[in-house]
């Protein structure tokens, strides 16, 4: 079931690219912009990564904590961070369990081939923990212009 605008974020807590967990519910009174990628490293994730990561300023300045989720590994989101100096949490969802609680877990196709996957979404969730804003299968390059808009 897709979650949608006025619906209360389903709670998780995931590991950083550190190792230390990460709960939804341990940043209640801040604006968190929660975005699903598909994997780590990839040219699309990696431009919408660098782009949260150019804008910080602007981030910060709406007082919003961003955290990127995808379905990779500690190590690899790790990787990720390390190469491109990030500097925001990457959460590792290896079993995929909270891409699949906001409905963001959906089979995909390439090349013919059918698999499943992290649609590209980006949930803005409230202070109080209410969704307030969803950009479906949003563009890279777009990504920034589009929630730093809705903050």
């Amino acid at each position: 079931m897709a979650l949608e605008v006025g619906d209360t974020a389903p709670d998780f807590t995931l590991p950083d690219q550190h190792g230390n967990d990460v709960s939804l519910s341990g940043l209640r009174g801040k604006t968190v912009v929660l975005y699903f990628y598909p994997k780590a490293d990839t040219p699309g994730c990696t431009t919408q990564a660098c782009g949260v990561r150019d804008h910080r300023a602007d981030y910060e300045q709406a007082d919003a904590v961003v955290l990127g989720v995808s379905p990779d590994k500690v190590k690899a989101v790790a990787k990720f961070d390390d190469k491109f100096g990030l500097g925001f949490p990457l959460l590792a969802d290896e079993d995929h369990a909270v891409a699949d609680a906001y409905g963001v877990w959906v089979e995909k196709s390439m090349y013919g081939r059918k698999y499943m996957g992290n649609e590209r979404t980006t949930f803005v969730i409230s202070p109080d923990g209410t969704i307030k804003d969803v950009f479906r299968s949003v563009k890279p390059a777009e990504h920034d212009d589009l929630v730093l808009g809705a903050l």
